[in-house]
């Protein structure tokens, strides 16, 4: 198939996915969680592909969701909720893949383009890369429901932390907060996945997606629970002034001035 927003290559049982909205600093919008959704869920159980590798450019990963994209005017409650599905569908085909999932990642990666690699079994970085939510200190709350898997991996203080603060961190603090893998050298971080891939590639398939998917759902037992709420909780924080001022003060780079409104 061919893709907008994606470049493809296969080759010896490895799917490499390469973000390409470059004119946008690969900002996820709709359409590109769309596509990204959908090659996650074509080789979700291919039988041939022992492992996936999901990448970005060598100076970013992805800008985040896309603050610009044009919405719908006059949308009902419904079809907004209906919309905003795209984020959480598209972190969710990529957490059920079969094949083991790396994002190697250069660069900044923000927001949601944090919620999708989390959604991954592996990070690879490079020394020089940065992750960072930026949600909560523009007024909204952290959603695609991320926040299990980022309390999974960091434990609940330093998922507060990342959450709440908006701040960025960088690739040694996300290594020790148990965010990534490996830091690598610049430049390197697909060439590290590739290596975590060939590893993978000479285990026996069987018993590798036994342990996946036995490890995600003792991981992820709660999450429905604790998510379930998580897109109503952006429809009602993105209806605020304070989301309005936030986004204002982002553009306009100057300190937002909160009401709580």
């Amino acid at each position: 198939m061919e893709y907008q927003f994606l470049k493809i290559d296969e080759a010896d049982g490895v799917v490499t996915v390469r973000l390409n909205r470059t004119d946008a600093r690969n900002a996820l919008s709709i359409a590109h969680m769309k596509e990204l959704t959908d090659v996650a869920r074509r080789y979700r159980t291919a039988p041939h592909i022992h492992a996936v590798i999901l990448t970005g450019t060598n100076k970013y990963f992805s800008a985040g969701a896309d603050l610009a994209e044009r919405l719908p005017k006059n949308e009902t409650v419904l079809e907004k909720r209906e919309r905003v599905l795209a984020g959480p569908d598209m972190c969710k085909a990529w957490a059920e893949m079969e094949p083991i999932t790396v994002a190697a990642i250069e660069g900044y990666c923000i927001g949601g383009g944090v919620a999708l690699v989390t959604s991954c079994d592996f990070r690879v970085v490079g020394q020089n890369a940065s992750l960072r939510l930026p949600e909560v200190p523009l007024g909204i709350n952290m959603s695609w429901r991320s926040i299990p898997r980022l309390t999974a991996l960091m434990g609940p203080s330093r998922a507060k932390q990342f959450v709440m603060f908006g701040e960025a961190l960088d690739a040694p603090t996300c290594l020790l907060w148990g965010l990534v893998d490996e830091v690598v050298d610049d430049g390197k971080a697909c060439e590290a996945a590739q290596k975590w891939t060939a590893k993978v590639g000479k285990l026996p398939p069987l018993p590798v997606r036994m342990t996946k998917e036995a490890v995600d759902a003792a991981a992820g037992m709660n999450d429905p629970t604790a998510t379930f709420m998580d897109r109503d909780q952006y429809l009602l924080t993105a209806a605020t002034e304070d989301f309005k001022e936030g986004v204002r003060s982002f553009f306009e780079k100057r300190d937002p001035d909160f009401k709580g409104d």
